[in-house]
């Protein structure tokens, strides 16, 4: 495949799928990725054949030699958006594109061949008609999908490999964090660092999450949701969360989030957040905002809300921040107007329920 050519998908219906009772029973309470759909996408590459043999077909494990170069070298990408059941019964998805472009960026980046937008979007697109029934109904509830690529090719070098798989997955999913939206609680870690210049932080690559992972137990440890990390030079400045990017709201009204210098992950939500919030006439600003201002403004006033947002957390209220010396709260520990106003704004974009003069939401059935 070339050029703009879009692949033909082969139809393989899974011969042994959940049966309708018990889909209705798993969809009841699914969580977050913990319940999966009947089928998938696959999609090989091969260096001089280019993509070829997309199939949607049966979820089931992939076969994989003990020697796959990603298991070795961890050349392996992959994104996050969901699919929405709306008022009028239509199905959504939201901003598929832009996780299309951000696909191509991390596979450049990891250097892996770039899978063309529109395949991207028609995988996407293919799965969510196959697996329509296990899209769960409710506000706070959606289809989320998982596109990711790896290494396949059978290979110890340290090289770019020349084969590589790529798989569409899809979860039926309730809210994020449990109890659903609500304060968390953020732990800035005082040792790990996530992401440094020229690295892949700008990557959605499995590797920067893997290096987050001892940091959030720390976290846990800690009683808190989630991990904050500083920026890796002078471990002054935020970065963003373990998954999510952050945003800070002061008291004229003013929207602060750090900006994209190649160690933060260019976040679809943050973007459209960005947009939201100007549209609403607040100011903009996209500039660094060390951890001694956070604490300081939270304490006099200055500083009146904060919030994290993300594919799966949609927007979150950041209430209450521990260090290794103490901690402090945000806006009293409560959602603040500006935070919830947004979390509506875009919820209400995502499924339906409001104008979308951007053209984010792409109708699927």
């Amino acid at each position: 495949m070339s050029g703009g050519d879009m692949l033909d998908f082969e139809i393989r219906p899974n011969s042994a799928s959940v049966s309708a009772a018990d889909r209705a029973a798993l969809l009841v309470n699914p969580g977050f990725g913990r319940v999966f759909t009947d089928h998938m996408v696959t999609i090989r590459y091969a260096d001089g054949k280019g993509w070829y043999d997309a199939r949607i077909e049966a979820r089931a494990p992939i076969p994989m030699d003990p020697a796959a170069a990603v298991l070795h070298y961890a050349q392996e990408i992959f994104e996050g958006l969901k699919a929405y059941r709306t008022g009028d019964g239509a199905v959504t998805m939201f901003r598929p594109e832009a996780n299309a472009a951000r696909f191509a960026d991390s596979a450049r980046r990891m250097a892996m061949p770039q899978l063309p937008p529109e395949t991207f979007v028609e995988s996407l697109r293919r799965l969510v008609e196959i697996d329509r029934e296990w899209i769960p109904e409710g506000d706070g509830s959606s289809l989320y999908l998982r596109p990711f690529m790896f290494a396949s090719e059978v290979f110890l070098g340290v090289r770019p490999a020349n084969e590589y798989l790529y798989v569409v997955i899809a979860s039926p999913a309730g809210a994020y964090f449990s109890g659903g939206v609500k304060p968390v609680t953020v732990w800035v870690s005082p040792d790990y660092t996530r992401a440094a210049p020229g690295g892949t932080g700008a990557a959605k690559c499995g590797g920067n999450y893997a290096a987050s992972l001892a940091a959030q137990a720390e976290a846990i440890e800690a009683g808190c949701d989630q991990v904050v990390f500083l920026d890796a030079v002078e471990r002054r400045f935020v970065d963003e969360l373990g998954g999510m990017n952050v945003f800070f709201v002061y008291d004229d009204g003013t929207l602060v989030t750090p900006p994209l210098t190649g160690t933060i992950l260019p976040g679809i939500t943050r973007d459209a957040i960005l947009t939201l919030a100007a549209e609403a006439g607040h100011r903009v600003e996209e500039r660094p905002v060390s951890f001694a201002d956070w604490q300081a403004d939270a304490a006099n006033g200055r500083l009146r809300e904060a919030f994290a947002c993300g594919t799966a957390a949609v927007v979150t209220p950041i209430g209450r921040v521990r260090f290794s010396d103490g901690e402090f709260l945000v806006g009293g520990g409560e959602p603040g107007r500006v935070t919830t106003d947004l979390h509506r704004r875009l919820v209400d974009v995502q499924r339906g329920r409001a104008a979308d003069p951007h053209g984010w939401v792409t109708r699927v059935l």
